[in-house]
């Protein structure tokens, strides 16, 4: 995986994680669930960087 991808992907994994804390922290379900959602989208963008960095080699 290109380092600078994998970069970003881990910081908006981490950012989500904060966010979903902060929501849980403040009972704010909407925040929560936009957290979870980032993280989501984090793991789906490594998954597809991983499968084509395999399929390269």
């Amino acid at each position: 995986m290109a380092a600078g991808k994998k970069a970003k992907n881990v910081a908006r994994s981490a950012k989500g994680k904060a966010k979903e804390a902060t929501g849980r922290a403040a009972g704010n379900e909407s925040l929560e669930a936009k957290g979870r959602a980032e993280q989501m989208k984090s793991d789906a963008k490594q998954t597809v960087q991983k499968g084509k960095d395999t399929l390269k080699h």
